[in-house]
């Protein structure tokens, strides 16, 4: 396997780890709770990586299979570019800037653990067979549409995208349990 495709399976591999951890031992009202009326819970966070998860396992299925079909195979690396570098530098934690959610990706509030946590470990397991399906395939001419946007990002960019989006929102959720006023009863 190729060195971007094996790094990207140790992150979300660390990524399933730390939601499970996270989450541990929390009762509903705890991982339901909110710092202000304005901020996601937990549940939220978990909730919004489930919904972007789901989209983007859709598109990258297609994506994968057109890419068979036409054949599109690994020629040799190339050096990733500006954007690439800018819109995962602009993803990665912690927070610098604050984006909004898009259409149909705002999660709804007072969900359980129980429906939650074990979604998000499925989806982490389907993209990881999705890495090992890329394997071979020319990462940057792969094209996946990108769910609610005009244009479409290669491949690589985005599955780094994936995992960086996944710990930015693990990283808002570790702010909740850690918030001072976070309900320990």
């Amino acid at each position: 396997m190729v060195p971007e495709l094996a790094s990207l399976q140790v992150q979300l591999a660390t990524v399933k780890a730390e939601a499970s951890a996270l989450v541990s031992g929390l009762r509903e009202s705890q991982f339901n709770w909110r710092p202000n009326p304005q901020k996601w819970s937990m549940a939220e966070c978990l909730l919004h990586l489930n919904i972007v998860g789901d989209c983007y396992v859709r598109k990258i299925e297609t994506a994968l299979e057109e890419a068979k079909m036409r054949g599109i195979v690994a020629r040799g690396g190339a050096s990733p570019g500006f954007l690439h570098k800018w819109v995962l530098a602009a993803t990665e934690p912690p927070a610098k800037r604050r984006y909004k959610a898009p259409r149909g990706t705002t999660p709804s509030y007072g969900q359980p653990i129980t429906a939650v946590l074990p979604t998000f470990l499925h989806l982490q397991d389907q993209l990881t067979l999705q890495i090992e399906q890329s394997n071979g395939l020319d990462l940057r001419r792969v094209k996946v549409q990108r769910p609610g946007w005009p244009f479409r990002f290669n491949l690589l960019l985005t599955l780094e995208w994936i995992a960086a989006h996944e710990r930015r929102h693990l990283w808002q959720a570790r702010q909740v349990r850690e918030n001072p006023a976070f309900p320990n009863i």
